[in-house]
């Protein structure tokens, strides 16, 4: 069969297939070179949409018809979308990875910031902290929000205690991390004194932060296992709370991962709350209950917000305390996908 030659596809009134991919082609091109010449990534991604739909759209009006036309702006208006949505996220990475490799060596990971005045020192003392508040905060959260998303959902449904539970727990979700955060020290300070700065305190502001996420999360993973394995084993006699433990929560126990990951990411990179409660130290501190305890968050926040002379070693070891802590979030994610895959039940 001979190969189908232009004529053919104008005959058929379809566009050969590599026009799109050229006017896509070109329209990265010239987004690309935009970017490099100094423009912001969205105005790239801009260029590249408006190439694609000035070559795309009337020769599709042309060959194929108005209806063929509409169909291919709306893929370039769906792909745009995407695009505008990702260009924001591709150029925070790109940012905190370019200028955070500066200082990214086994000195930020091996030393403290005590004695360190300018250049030198490292994140050491910020890692254990923010590894040890928001471990303890996870340890607190993950069960009470577990066993609260079983009682809303197994137990208590439509009781008067299960609705309030509801309502306070779509409350939390929507207060600002700073209110939990003054909540907590006003907690401790009634009880030591005002100026106690400990990193438990921290971790109880990350737990209100965390509770909600836990709770909503697990309850709409529990809502995904079907009722008839349910009923299968309350049919066997098993009761209901063993058919909790060996039945519903190993069929949801990858959601319920994937769920306080979530909650996780949301917090470990939280700054105001941690502020107010946690205090800042330049030595290591692993001991939550004994006084002051830096974090990757507060660290960065103090090191850009209030620089010495000369300013640039303090702006590079924001940027690489940054990537440090964008680091620990993506290999928290990856162990969450790794236990998910290995621990979760699959359906057959």
């Amino acid at each position: 069969m001979s190969a189908t030659t232009s004529a053919d596809w104008a005959a058929h009134k379809v566009l050969p297939t590599w026009v799109p991919g050229a006017a896509s082609g070109a329209g990265v091109v010239l987004g690309v070179a935009g970017v490099i010449a100094g423009l912001p990534p969205i105005v790239g991604v801009l260029i590249a949409l408006a190439v694609v739909t000035l070559v795309l759209i009337p020769w599709s009006i042309a060959v194929e018809g108005s209806r063929r036309a509409r169909d291919r702006m709306v893929t370039v208006a769906v792909t745009g979308a995407f695009a505008l949505a990702v260009a924001p996220l591709i150029s925070l990475l790109w940012t905190v990875v370019d200028r955070g490799m500066e200082r990214f060596d086994m000195t930020l990971f091996s030393e403290s910031m005590r004695g360190v005045v300018g250049a030198g020192g490292g994140v050491q003392h910020a890692i254990v902290g923010t590894l040890v508040i928001t471990g303890l905060a996870t340890l607190a959260s993950v069960p009470v929000g577990v066993l609260a998303a079983i009682y809303l959902h197994e137990y208590g449904r439509g009781g008067k205690l299960a609705r309030s539970i509801s309502f306070f727990v779509d409350v939390m979700t929507g207060i600002p991390s700073i209110v939990a955060g003054l909540f907590a020290y006003a907690l401790f300070a009634l009880i030591f004194g005002p100026g106690i700065r400990m990193g438990v305190i921290g971790s109880v502001a990350l737990c209100l932060l965390m509770i909600p996420i836990v709770v909503r999360s697990t309850e709409e993973m529990l809502r995904v296992v079907p009722n008839h394995l349910r009923e299968a084993a309350y049919g066997l006699g098993v009761p209901k709370w063993l058919t909790i433990v060996k039945v519903v929560l190993p069929t949801a126990f990858a959601g319920i991962v994937t769920g306080c990951m979530l909650a996780i990411a949301r917090v470990v990179g939280e700054t105001a709350p941690l502020l107010i409660t946690t205090g800042a130290v330049t030595s290591v501190n692993a001991n939550p209950f004994g006084g002051r305890m830096e974090n990757l968050a507060v660290f960065a926040y103090n090191q850009y917000a209030n620089p010495g002379v000369p300013r640039d070693p303090y702006i590079a070891r924001a940027w690489a305390a940054a990537l440090t802590l964008l680091l620990i979030v993506m290999v928290l994610s990856l162990l969450a996908r790794v236990v998910s895959a290995r621990f979760g039940v699959r359906s057959r």
